[in-house]
């Protein structure tokens, strides 16, 4: 049933008498509760016996919507369980009700977080301020009485059911300070087919609360949110005690979204609320959980616990605790209260409550001194009211009810409400005195006196609710199915129960319109209800029912089409542009209508277009056709799936368009290098055949530059950069199957000359020099008006122009310029269309004056056919320089200047050839630079063609002059200068005798050079030089001495041995290396380890006495002999080995065999591959084992490495090393170690990688 209450409570008036759906939030000053044509039993918790309240029958019970609104942190409370108590309802049934579930919505006290803005009332029975319809506290103010909302098993609407969120939380939710912020929802739609239902667990038990999603429409995850009460997101409060899950199947296309709450406590009851949204769809239902505590004793408030506030980071983090909305402090060990600290609080001075709240632990003072607040005001008894209404009352519609209060003084007015407006006595409203007791009756209890009541006695006011409860409508008669074909009459009957019932019908779910102006028409008399549908048309099949509060009844219409005949057929057409178009056609049944189509697209009437139908013709006519007529034709009957269809085909024959143009003589003028595009408009239809022509040339669609398109209306003639090959007659040619067209345009390419030739400069001066060139090979297509000429300096960028006026001639002469600066020119040329690109730039040019004439000529030599001049430098050369020097020579007696450098030479001397023996000449030079040639300089005298002989000198070179000293495979390169005139004949002689061919000599006017590129022994003696000029010969002699190692010395031997010393005597060596011995090495070795060891060093004598040796040892001596070269290649050791012994004794040396030491070489450390640095030193390493001595080769690429200065080779004690030195990436390869001796051979590879390191 509607809830009603009055509007100074907030809660909004009913709506009419009509089935509604009302809401009820609790704010921090309202409240309002909302039911829907339900059964409400309202229980008092009272310490009495339980007597059951009376209910009238419900057959067909309705929703309830019950919304909860919680605006302040709630404190939880222990609520004493009472039986209950129950007041009979004047005119109420004893009947059992039937079979349905519990929904019980608790209020408690509302906790005030700020004093500023929430005022407690100082009397209980004040409604602006406390929750809906409260019951009285107790008389000892300390415990809230209970709201019980009995609600029918199916009593939770569409909006009220669960649904499932993808995160767990419980906790605080939005702030208190944001609360007064209202924030408008979406549209509710239907999102959810599982809503979560509520329910009622014990304290400590847990719930799921799971809600559904249908996704086959959503093409992302919905949003869901759980609240509890209004502002409480519980997204961020999941712990122990709260857990949010989701889940998606992908077969059945369903979101499951879960709220589990595990081991609930009494704070956790309330009215839970869950949203989902998805763009534009919103849908929420509400649902509430009862946490019932365990029966136990008498459970006590633990007011340290209570009034704790609870931390994140602590095992309560996740409970529905307010006091996360304050600031977190250190979590504490919490002690079991030994004392009663409310009777401390109660009976201490307000200065004393810090104290005591620090002793006992207290951290929220401020609740604390607000709960402390209340409960002494909760203490106070009402002064105007004995005994106040009930909660809420029920009644039967059209039924009467009686409402008491007691009052404690009968003198007081009292003022009854409903819903805030006063009640005046009227027959309906009857108002009795009995004794204290006064008594207001309503009779005849309609829907609209479903509404909240309230009483005022003085100050003080107590209020109540009261449900009117309607009876069920039952059918009585059935409808019944119905079979017929459009435009036939419908009419469904059905009877109820009651007379002047209101019912619904429906269709498919939906509510039938009956407007003025809808199809459908109701009709009733008495208990019979018809639903008629005059002109019935396919759409109106359907499922129709009518619906009563006591049952429905349902019945299936079915509308068909009657069959459809085609008496006459639409036919295509071809029609010529602007003649009439006329199609019709005609099919039974006459009267059903239908739709013209063309090419898919409905045809809609106007001016030009006509739609007929009369009886079974119809028919669509055009007055002028048009290009755009032309298509698919097709006629639809209404409500039929076959459909009539034609062709229109409109012709029209082509034409071109050339006033379009707008040129003269057709003739377009375009500048080259521009874009051209000619659109000519065409017509035709069909649309003609396109073809542009230049001369006998097609142009085709493809082409790049130049190309023609064709479009619906027009055609186009593109050349994207004009050239001047584009000038010409261009031919347009349509053809359609109406006729053909044809048209010619001209189109001229003008541009810009093409840049003149580099200019030629012909004379220069000391500032001014002149200039010339040719005209442009093009001149554009207009005639040339003049050039523009610019210079600028060689080294710069900035060029000038000379003239502002149009120079008309092809010559110029520029002035003003700097002595000595190079210069360049170019010329620009200038037609009616603009100036042309520049020339190139002139040949560089010095205007420069020329230098002054050459100084100090004379003869420097003659001879038969030649004469050598030389002469100095211009004393004044000048900023132009000097490039070079002209020679001219004139025989004596002749006129004629004859040219003898046909290029002119930089030195300052020169010979002139092919003159005649005996003859005279004059000789001039001329200096010559940019500017031209200096003034000549003349000889004085004439010159006689004749050569003077000069006796030859060789001047031998000082270090020659001494023996020439040089080692075998050294170069020897001796050049030797002389003088003499004519050339001298130079000849060789080794001691007498001609040089050999090794020996390489090379002869020139004034020297000769001997050259030998490996010198060897045999190369040492004496040379002979001699130069003739004639009869005149001068000689030179060159002592060579060409030296190497000398041979071992010869006949070593032991002298005597004497204590510890040892005589050696030997022969200086059979062959000195062709140098003279200039000492002896002398080394050692014992025979037990014959590793040797230098004693003495550059020995003069050949015999010696080697001192200090070790006694016992036995000992072998081996002689290097050494020259200026060196040491020789091998020793001569002594055959035989000397035994230091100790003197006084005789030793018996007892005879072994030797053992044969002897092995072939065996490497013990192979090479290892490597990596160097370009520029650094690489060395490679290996070790081996072999006796006799190996010879050890070393080898890159297999190719012996041999005497080659970038490699060093080091050998001691068997370690092997090459060094490279410095090496390049051509250093790279593979290198191998060879070890060789009389048993045998061995070999070991290493690659070595030279690397060069980039420097960035």
């Amino acid at each position: 049933m509607p809830f009603h209450t009055h509007p100074e409570k907030n809660v909004a008036p009913d709506s009419g008498d009509g089935p509604s759906e009302n809401s009820v939030e609790i704010t921090p000053k309202e409240a309002k509760v909302a039911t829907k044509d339900t059964e409400v039993i309202v229980t008092v918790t009272e310490p009495e016996a339980a007597v059951p309240i009376p209910a009238a029958e419900a057959p067909q019970p309705q929703p309830i919507v019950i919304v909860v609104t919680e605006l302040e942190p709630v404190e939880g409370e222990v609520t004493d369980t009472r039986p209950i108590v129950t007041e009979p309802v004047e005119n109420g049934h004893n009947e059992p009700e039937p079979t349905r579930v519990e929904k019980h919505v608790e209020v408690t006290e509302v906790k005030e977080e700020e004093p500023s803005t929430s005022k407690v009332p100082d009397k209980d029975d004040d409604v602006t301020a406390s929750t809906p319809s409260p019951p009285p506290p107790a008389e000892n103010g300390s415990t809230p009485k209970k709201l019980s909302i009995d609600l029918p098993n199916d009593s939770d609407p569409e909006s009220t059911r669960g649904r499932k969120d993808s995160v767990w939380s419980l906790g605080d939710g939005q702030p208190p300070e944001e609360i007064d912020k209202q924030i408008e929802p979406p549209p509710l739609s239907t999102l959810l087919i599982e809503k979560p239902q509520g329910g009622s667990i014990n304290v400590g038990g847990d719930i799921t609360f799971v809600a559904k999603v249908e996704a086959k429409d959503l093409l992302r995850k919905p949003t869901i949110k759980w609240f509890k009460g209004k502002w409480m997101d519980l997204a961020s409060k999941t712990g122990k005690h709260l857990q949010l899950k989701e889940s998606f199947d992908r077969f059945s296309k369903i979101h499951t979204f879960e709220m589990h709450i595990i081991k609930a406590k009494e704070n956790y009851a309330g009215n839970y609320r869950c949203e989902v949204t998805y763009k534009d769809k919103f849908d929420s239902c509400s649902f509430d959980l009862e946490v019932k505590e365990v029966p136990e004793g008498s459970q006590s408030i633990d007011i340290r616990s209570a009034f704790k506030r609870s931390s994140e980071g602590q095992d309560d983090a996740g409970e529905l605790d307010f006091s996360g909305l304050l600031k977190h402090r250190e979590h504490k060990q919490e002690e079991t209260p030994e004392v009663d600290v409310w009777e401390i609080l109660k009976n201490a001075r307000p200065d004393e409550y810090e104290k005591i709240a620090f002793t006992y632990g207290i951290t929220d003072l401020r609740g604390l001194l607000k709960r402390l607040k209340k409960t002494k005001k909760e203490e106070k008894k009402s002064e105007a009211f004995a005994k106040r209404l009930e909660p809420a009352y029920q009644v039967d519609k059209g039924g009467k009810i009686r409402l008491v209060v007691d009052l404690a003084d009968p003198t007081v007015e009292l003022k009854w409400y409903k819903n805030g407006q006063e009640i005046r006595p009227t027959p309906k409203y009857i108002f009795e005195h009995k004794g204290t007791q006064r008594i207001m009756v309503i009779n005849n209890c309609q829907i609209n006196d479903d509404a909240a009541y309230s009483v005022s006695a003085g100050d003080e006011k107590c209020t109540t609710e009261l449900f009117v409860k309607e009876l069920p409508v039952n059918i009585v008669k059935e409808l019944e199915p119905v079979k017929t074909t459009v435009n036939e009459r419908i009419e469904l009957e059905c009877e109820v129960s009651e007379e002047g019932a209101k019912v619904k019908w429906m269709k498919n779910g939906v509510e039938v319109p009956t407007g003025v102006r809808s199809r459908y028409r109701v009709k009733s008399e008495g208990t019979r209800h018809w639903l008629i549908i005059d002109d019935a048309s396919k759409d109106d099949t359907g499922t129709y029912s009518l619906m009563a509060t006591g049952g429905t009844s349902q019945a299936h219409v079915q509308v068909d089409l009657k069959p459809l005949k085609v008496l006459l057929d639409l036919q295509s057409v071809t029609v010529l542009l602007g003649q009439p178009l006329k199609l019709n056609c005609e099919i039974y049944p006459g009267n059903v209508p239908g739709r013209w189509y063309k090419n898919g697209q409905l045809i809609q009437p106007n001016d030009r277009i006509n739609i007929f139908h009369k009886l079974k013709n119809h028919s669509l006519n055009i007055e002028s056709s048009t290009i755009h007529d032309a298509g698919d034709y097709t006629f639809v009957p209404e409500g039929y799936t076959q459909t009539l269809s034609a062709k229109v085909h409109i012709i029209d024959p082509p034409k071109v368009h050339l006033e379009a143009l707008n040129a003269q003589d057709n003739t377009v003028t375009i500048v080259a290098g521009n874009k051209l595009r000619l659109e000519i408009p065409i017509s035709g239809e069909p649309a003609p055949r396109v073809v542009w022509m230049k001369g006998e040339r097609v142009i085709l669609e493809t082409g790049s530059r130049v190309r023609a398109e064709t479009f619906a209306d027009h055609t186009c003639l593109t050349i994207d950069i004009t050239e001047r090959e584009d000038t010409g007659n261009y031919k347009i040619v349509l053809q359609n199957e109406a006729g053909e067209d044809t048209a010619s345009i001209k189109v001229k390419v003008v541009d810009i000359p093409d840049p003149p030739e580099a200019p030629l400069v012909t004379d220069v001066g000391g500032d001014w020099c002149t200039m010339t060139w040719d005209p442009p090979r093009y001149d554009g297509g207009s005639p040339i008006l003049g050039y523009f000429i610019e210079r600028k300096k060689k080294q710069s960028s900035r060029w000038m122009r000379l003239n502002f006026d149009l120079c008309k001639e092809t010559t110029f002469e520029p002035k003003k310029m700097i002595e000595g600066v190079p210069y360049e020119v170019r010329i620009f040329a200038v037609n009616a269309i603009g100036a042309s690109k520049p020339s190139e730039p002139s040949k560089p040019f010095i205007p420069l004056a020329v230098t002054s004439e050459p100084t100090m000529l004379v003869v420097d030599d003659v001879t038969d056919t030649t004469v050598t001049m030389k002469w100095r430098p211009p004393d004044t050369i000048g900023a132009a320089g000097l490039d070079g020097y002209q020679i001219e020579y004139c025989i004596e007696g002749t006129d004629e200047w004859i040219i003898a450098n046909k290029e002119l030479t930089e030195k300052t001397k020169y010979t002139i050839t092919g003159l005649p023996v005996e003859g005279k000449i004059l000789v001039r030079v001329k200096a010559i630079n940019a500017a031209g040639a200096s003034a000549p300089r003349t000889t004085q005298h004439s010159i006689l063609v004749k050569e003077v002989i000069e006796p030859p000198k060789i001047r031998i070179p000082r270090h020659l002059k001494q023996t020439y000293i040089r080692k075998v495979g050294e170069v020897v390169n001796l050049v030797v200068p002389f003088v003499g005139k004519p050339r001298p004949k130079v000849t060789w002689l080794k001691e007498g005798q001609p040089i050999e061919q090794t020996i390489s000599i090379r002869n020139s006017e004034c020297d000769s050079i001997m050259f030998i590129r490996k010198a060897e022994r045999k190369h040492s003696g004496k040379y002979e030089l001699s130069v003739q000029v004639e009869n005149h010969i001068d000689t030179a002699m060159l002592d060579i001495q060409i030296v190497d190692l000398p041979g071992p010395p010869q006949a070593v031997k032991i002298d005597e041995v004497w204590g510890t010393n040892v005589a050696l005597d030997w022969n200086p060596p059979k062959d000195n290396g062709n140098a003279p011995i200039i000492g002896y090495t002398i080394q050692k070795a014992d025979k037990k380890t014959m590793e040797w060891y230098t004693c003495v060093e550059h020995y003069h004598r050949t015999c010696i006495t080697i001192s200090d040796l070790v006694v016992g040892n036995e000992y072998f001596f081996r002689i290097y002999s050494e020259n200026m070269v060196g040491l020789s290649e091998n020793a001569t050791a002594t055959k035989d080995s000397a035994l230091i012994v100790k003197e006084g004794l005789q030793l018996k040396n007892p005879e072994y065999n030797d053992r044969d030491f002897t092995e072939p070489p065996t490497f013990t450390q192979p090479l290892i591959n490597t990596f160097a640095i370009a520029g650094y030193n690489a060395t490679l390493n290996c070790s081996v084992r072999a006796n006799p001595r190996p010879k050890v080769i070393w080898m890159k690429n297999k190719i012996t490495i041999i005497d080659d200065p970038r490699y060093r080779m080091f050998s001691n004690q068997g370690v092997c090393t090459l060094e490279i030195r410095k090496p390049s990436p051509f250093d790279g390869g593979v290198y191998t170690c060879k070890a060789v001796n009389d048993l045998g051979e061995a070999q070991v590879d290493c690659k070595l990688e030279v690397k060069v390191i980039t420097q960035e």
